[in-house]
């Protein structure tokens, strides 16, 4: 099977500036690429069409064809250094927590080459028991006790070797004992009094070397599932009772001597370091990013942030499925022309009747604009949703569309290519929720042409309705924002979101909140915006996360582990928080469905003389956007509605609500205290899209549209129709100078 894959970085990339491409490529000696700027992404029979126009760069035409690899799960890695070459007796020691015991052989600490068959490490063995593996020359000798480890338990886990007399011992110690359950064991054998082997080798956690490391990364093997915690390393054998000071926060005074390193994962959570607090300091690098910021063996519950009580969180969860960045090499690169728009563009990539999109978003110049209207691109949305799969997993998926599911061809490569990570709705294969979501990856979800008119083919029916009506605009992202705050925002008359900017930051929501107070003019094309509460990682740009205790959620962060590991704040939904979207856009989050999308009718507001421009050309019985290519209609998919119990402004003019939606949109869940019949869209008036407008401080104004659906309506009838006539009714109001005035 031939196949194309590829990213770049940055995403979002000024005229000057470099950005490079990496691509990989399976059964194909070339490739040809060109640069498209896309107009529309979204080639279904029911949209505008799809529209690019290729742009003739100094990277069009053919690049040699190659194969990167993918290299999925977590780890640390501690350098190969002088104190690890040296030892000649050891005690290994770590505080796990296993949550796929019985998958098979996975490593806990280790100086371990596979296919060599040399080094040593403590593991969890095929039978899911703790156990010690040894290797010289080829020869693997194991030392196992025999008791499985359960699932989900924590455990003081060891093993001990003495060099001068080859005698070895591996145990397990529950923290936790239950009747019936005998899973305490240790045991005692003699090998071959030898040298160790493994010099050279780096020590790794969670992992092992699956050959010897010719890379700055190893090629790993035997990544373990769940968490650990306290990990040790001593220079000699030591007893029961100095392996029981050993697993204590600090290092024993007793044993200073003797210890090689001690991992307190407690300390620089915020980091991708562990560290040592050794004497040795050997710090190690975290490889693809393991959860942080989650409970330790010796949580109390006395707080649930980890940075009240950092002592009790001083455990790392890994993943055998973690991925956050394949760490490819540049194929090419591309200097932005000077004179290159900015724009929505993609990096196309033709072969073999293959062809592979890579987008990517071309800002102003910094410093300047070119435009009176900013479209922002929702790309932190776009990587929370990257590389989704749950359609596979989950067996409620046709519930929730009301019909069957139909995945395309990209869906199929997903479902076939886990190794390219899972999106942020999706679940570890040992069940925890993925709170990590990254763009140093192929990110398949955003190609166009997919059959979903979701996030990047949603949104380009608004840049497509741009371009048809005229409007010269800028384009920026959320990653821009997160960095540069207001003034990014201060120089544009209108800033239009994208169809679903579900994922903020709070510096992103600080900044578009200063704009509009500061008199900016604010366009909500979309819904489920400003919802979910975010991070960005503090040292590598192109990083998120976010934890699911509340709200709308497909899974739900474990107890104690709703704070953010990249920042210390709570996690969660920004309504939560007491920053509900209300506050910012008017509406919030109110109910999903996807079987069929509605209209909307006018309300009374929408004939006050602070709406007459809003509604000029459209009569006042009609029904606005009962028409469009996401799902039949403007309302739909996913909608808010305005209430000023969750800060919609007391002066908002609802204009016009959503009908007819049908019961398989229901109510969000943070607005079920108790559940009872009739939360559906048939019958709970809280099911509804709303339209809303209100003036804002020194003349600026916002305009919501409360639905996902609505850009799809926004070509209907070649750009003639209502939804068409209301939304430039408002873009051209929002582009005078003229302030707006709060009756």
């Amino acid at each position: 099977m031939s196949v194309i894959l590829g990213y770049c970085d940055p995403l979002s990339v000024a005229p000057g500036e470099t950005i490079r491409f990496m691509v990989s490529t399976e059964g194909l000696k070339s490739y040809r690429a060109d640069i498209v700027r896309l107009i529309c992404a979204d080639d279904s029979a029911d949209g505008p069409g799809y529209k690019e126009e290729v742009i003739e760069t100094s990277v069009s035409g053919d690049h040699p064809g190659a194969f990167q690899p993918i290299r999925p799960g977590s780890l640390i890695q501690v350098p190969t250094n002088a104190q690890l070459d040296s030892l000649s007796s050891f005690t290994i020691q770590a505080i796990i927590w296993p949550t796929t015991p019985t998958k098979g052989r996975q490593a806990i600490v280790t100086r371990w080459c596979a296919d060599e068959s040399i080094g040593f490490g403590l593991f969890v063995d095929n039978l899911a028991a703790c156990a010690l593996v040894m290797g010289q020359a080829g020869s693997e000798r194991i030392l196992s006790t025999g008791k499985p480890l359960q699932e989900r338990q924590w455990y003081v886990v060891g093993a001990t070797y003495d060099g001068n007399t080859g005698a070895v011992s591996v145990f397990q110690r529950p923290l936790a004992d239950y009747p019936g359950i005998d899973d305490a064991a240790e045991v005692t054998a003699t090998f071959d009094s030898t040298a160790l082997g493994g010099q050279g080798l780096p020590l790794l956690i969670a992992a092992a070397c699956a050959t010897r490391p010719t890379e700055t990364s190893p090629i790993a093997c035997g990544h373990f599932n769940g968490k650990i915690d306290r990990p040790r390393l001593a220079r000699r054998a030591l007893t029961v009772g100095a392996q029981a000071a050993l697993s204590e926060s600090g290092v024993p005074r007793a044993l200073v001597p003797d210890v090689v390193a001690a991992w307190d994962f407690s300390r620089e959570i915020s980091s991708t370091q562990a560290v040592d607090i050794s004497a040795n300091q050997l710090h190690g690098n975290l490889i693809n990013l393991p959860t942080r910021g989650v409970t330790g063996h010796n949580w109390t519950g006395r707080s649930v942030r980890w940075r009240d009580v950092p002592e009790e969180y001083g455990a790392i969860h890994f993943h055998a499925d973690d991925m956050y960045d394949v760490g490819w090499q540049p194929s090419f690169a591309l200097e932005i022309p000077s004179d290159m728009r900015s724009a929505v563009y993609a990096a196309r990539l033709r072969g073999d009747n293959l062809e592979e999109y890579v987008p990517f978003f071309v800002r102003p110049k910094r410093g300047t604009t070119t435009a009176d209207i900013a479209y922002l691109a929702p790309t932190a949305t776009y990587m929370a949703y990257a590389n989704y799969t749950s359609w596979a997993d989950i067996d409620m998926i046709e519930k929730l569309q009301g019909g069957l599911f139909v995945a395309d061809d990209w869906d199929l490569v997903l479902n076939e290519r886990r190794e390219l990570g899972s999106s942020m709705y999706d679940s570890h294969e040992d069940g925890s929720g993925i709170c990590y979501g990254s763009r140093h990856r192929p990110m398949l979800t955003i190609r166009p042409k997919r059959r979903q008119l979701w996030n990047l083919n949603a949104d380009s029916h608004i840049t497509d309705w741009l371009e048809a009506k005229g409007y010269s605009y800028d384009v920026i992202t959320d990653e821009d924002l997160h960095r540069e705050g207001v003034g990014l925002l201060a120089p544009y008359r209108v800033v239009i979101t994208g169809s679903h900017p579900e994922y903020d930051s709070r510096e992103m929501l600080d900044a578009l909140e200063a704009y509009t107070h500061q008199g900016g003019r604010f366009v909500y094309a979309g819904a489920n915006g400003f919802y979910w509460r975010i991070a960005f990682h503090p040292e590598t740009p192109g990083i998120i996360e976010v934890r699911r205790h509340n709200g709308t959620r497909n899974w739900v962060s474990p107890p104690g582990e709703c704070t953010l590991s990249f920042d210390g704040e709570h996690g969660g939904i920004w309504r939560e928080l007491g920053r509900s979207p209300n506050r910012l856009a008017g509406v919030g989050f109110t109910a999903e469905g996807f079987d069929y999308s509605t209209g909307y009718a006018r309300k009374p507001d929408s004939f006050d003389p602070r709406a007459a421009f809003i509604f000029e050309g459209i009569s006042a019985d009609e029904i606005i956007g009962g028409f469009g290519s996401a799902g039949g209609g403007a309302s739909g998919f996913e909608i808010d509605r305005a209430d000023v119990a969750y800060g919609t402004p007391p002066h908002a003019l609802l204009l016009a609500s959503s009908e007819g939606h049908s019961d398989y949109y229901l109510l969000v869940l943070e607005d079920i205290s108790l559940n009872y019949p009739g939360l559906g869209g048939d019958e709970c008036d809280m099911v509804r899209a709303d339209l809303v407008f209100f003036e804002t401080p020194n003349g600026g104004a916002v305009f919501s549209t409360g639905s996902i659906a609505w850009a799809g309506s926004l070509a209907h009838n070649g750009y003639d129709n209502n939804v068409s006539r209301l939304t430039e009714n408002v873009l051209r109001r929002f582009l005078d100078s003229a302030p707006f005035i709060k009756n």
